[in-house]
C-alpha cells in the first residue's frame, strides 16, 4: 500500500493522540512532547482494548483496562517488559501526517 496520508498536525496536536483507519488496519497516532510522531497499533496486545482511551503521558501509554504500559518512543513495553506494540513508518509532510500501514503487523501478547 505504501504510505498514506492519515491526518493533520492540527488533528493531534503534540500531547494528543487519535485513532484512524488506515486501509485494513486502525491505527493510533501518538504525537509525543516534544514533537516526535508515532504511528502505532490502535488495539492493546493484551485483550484487544482501544489504546486511545487510555492516557498518554510525555512518551508513556497506559492501556485503560489493566494498566499495560508502553513507551511509545520504542513501541516497547514497560509493563509487561515482554509486550510490544507495532510501530509502522511515518513521513511527515508540512503539516500532513503519512503512514506505511504494511511496515509492520499488529502484536498480541499472552499474559
Amino acid at each position: 500500500m505504501g504510505y498514506v496520508r492519515v491526518c493533520s498536525l492540527d488533528d493531534v496536536w503534540e500531547g494528543d493522540m487519535e485513532s484512524f483507519e488506515v486501509g485494513d488496519k486502525e491505527v493510533l497516532i501518538a504525537h509525543l512532547d516534544g514533537g516526535e510522531v508515532v504511528a502505532t497499533q490502535a488495539i492493546c496486545p493484551h485483550q484487544q482494548v482501544e489504546l486511545v482511551e487510555g492516557e498518554l503521558d510525555k512518551k508513556t501509554l497506559m492501556c485503560k483496562s489493566h494498566l499495560w504500559t508502553f513507551d511509545l518512543a520504542t513501541c516497547q513495553g514497560i509493563n509487561p517488559g515482554h509486550a510490544r506494540l507495532a510501530r509502522y513508518p511515518v513521513r511527515l509532510e508540512g503539516d500532513d501526517v503519512y503512514v506505511d500501514p504494511d511496515g509492520d503487523t499488529p502484536k498480541i501478547a499472552h499474559s
